[in-house]
């Protein structure tokens, strides 16, 4: 498909009456057609791989278009310029998470990328570094436990930032990387008790509600059953 017909498609597929509920779930109105991911997704595998076309509705400000080039991009030809020039464009939580986790940490570069945006002032960038994580943590299954081991300092480093969109990111990533296995639960529960002592009500929140899932039976249960039977997390 050419990007002319992209965007003549997605103008058929737009919803306006679903914009309102999205703004009450955080997502940005402005230049949102409200098509709900359930339809983009079969779009882009009609449309297919393509790097050049993903740049292109990128660069058309619109919502829906940028969750799809998220969708459509090849992870071999993004370059670093690229994910920065992005994640400087974020603008609402869900089109962050949806870069981070279903292209940016497909890259080589997204492991470096989540060191040098943890450091960022920008919410939605910083928090662009803990989506990563989340990320790397469920789709890299051949990562070694110490990469892990790596993210679990920056998440205490990080874990005082009372930002909403950045604290919920750092405890996701925590949460992720204890039901990586069960070495990594251990560790990232340590890391959550320490946390929980840090002064700071936004710590305390990270670290209480990520104790609360890595120690519940659910969990403990899916870890011992996927170690048993020789599969990652």
């Amino acid at each position: 498909m050419r990007y002319e017909e992209i965007i003549e498609k997605m103008k058929t597929l737009s919803k306006p009456e679903n914009v309102e509920g999205m703004t009450r779930y955080g997502i940005n109105p402005k230049n949102n057609l409200g098509i709900p991911i359930y339809q983009l997704r079969p779009l882009a595998k009609e449309i297919g791989t393509s790097h050049g076309l993903a740049l292109k509705l990128w660069d058309s400000k619109i919502h829906d278009a940028r969750l799809l080039a998220c969708f459509i991009d090849d992870p071999v030809q993004v370059t670093s310029k690229q994910m920065d020039a992005w994640a400087e464009d974020f603008d609402s939580w869900d089109i962050c998470d949806q870069a981070c986790t279903s292209l940016f940490d497909l890259t080589p570069l997204a492991y470096e990328k989540v060191y040098q945006w943890a450091e960022k002032e920008k919410e939605f960038v910083k928090r662009a570094a803990f989506s990563l994580i989340a990320g790397l943590a469920v789709h890299d299954k051949k990562a070694s436990d110490e990469k892990f081991v790596s993210f679990l300092k920056i998440i205490k480093k990080q874990s005082t930032d009372d930002r909403n969109y950045v604290k919920k990111a750092v405890n996701w990533a925590l949460r992720n990387i204890g039901k990586r296995d069960p070495s990594l639960n251990k560790k990232a529960l340590q890391t959550a008790k320490e946390i929980r002592q840090i002064d700071s009500k936004t710590a305390r929140w990270i670290a209480n509600d990520a104790i609360k899932e890595l120690e519940s039976k659910k969990i403990q249960e899916k870890l011992k059953k996927k170690w048993k039977n020789g599969k990652n997390c």
